[in-house]
């Protein structure tokens, strides 16, 4: 009988080579995995450096705005309605009663005119703040008589259709939705030199849709992207802010048949 020589130099060399290159493949393995560990967290860190630049750009925009907002307010008052109240007083001084009757009366009328156009101004900053229209008959009304002011000037064709809006939003959430519609439209207007504009609304069991269609110049979503990562497009930034705090989304696309632009406005709803 015949004993297995396990002493033999060759078999001994092999398990040797064999178990350093399974270990050398062990140990390239490991490394490997940590360093692609280590990318995907640089990576991860970087996604949310970059998100939360975006959210600092974001908050600068909206306390900008809000900024610009009580400025342009506290200008209209101090500069319009200001003087006019001082005029008015001028009227109603205390020589009032040493002037003769018809004297009395021409300053009575003079002053009363200058406070209605006083109170004609603070209406109209009021109604700057919260339409009147969309107040009292909601955001399907105030879109569509926004559309159809603009379609009347004859210079573009405006037109806006709701589908299904038998449910109010919230009063604080139908003027962040509108401020959004004026924001794109007025955009659409200024720089886009389209031929329509066309506004559409529906809904589905989770989402209200606002869709904006043009045929001029316009943007893509990695257009949009990009605008709000620049310290300009103050306007585009407001967007964001707002539909942010709608907890909504906006997207910018181009058709296929590259004929027209749509903009998408998509608002959670609240359950009935």
């Amino acid at each position: 009988m015949y004993l297995l020589d396990t002493g033999n130099p060759g078999i001994s060399q092999l398990m040797f080579f064999g178990t350093l290159g399974m270990l050398t493949l062990a140990i390239g393995i490991i490394g490997f995995v940590i360093y692609h560990q280590r990318k995907v967290i640089r990576y991860q860190m970087q996604m949310k450096k970059l998100e939360a630049e975006k959210q600092q750009v974001l908050l600068q925009a909206s306390i900008r705005f809000q900024e610009e907002e009580r400025q342009r307010i506290a200008a209209d008052l101090h500069d319009d309605a200001g003087p006019l109240l001082a005029t008015a007083r001028l009227y109603l001084n205390e020589n009032l009663v040493n002037q003769e009757k018809a004297q009395q009366l021409q300053s009575i009328i003079s002053a009363k005119q200058i406070i209605d156009d006083a109170i004609m101004l603070i209406r109209n900053i009021s109604h700057s703040l919260m339409p009147p229209t969309l107040k009292n008959f909601g955001l399907e009304s105030a879109s569509t008589d926004l559309l159809q002011k603009i379609n009347g000037s004859g210079k573009i064709s405006a037109t806006a259709r709701f589908h299904d809006y038998r449910q109010r939003m919230r009063i604080d959430q139908e003027l962040l939705v509108f401020r959004v519609i004026q924001e794109l439209v007025n955009n659409i207007l200024k720089h886009s030199s389209s031929g329509f504009i066309h506004l559409t609304q529906n809904v589905n069991a989770e989402n209200m849709y606002i869709r904006i269609h043009h045929d001029g110049k316009g943007i893509v979503q990695a257009d949009y992207d990009k605008l709000n990562h620049n310290t300009q497009g103050l306007g585009l930034k407001n967007i964001a802010s707002r539909m942010k705090v709608l907890n909504g989304r906006i997207y910018f696309e181009i058709d296929p048949s590259q004929t027209y632009y749509k903009i998408t406005l998509e608002v959670p709803r609240e359950k009935e």
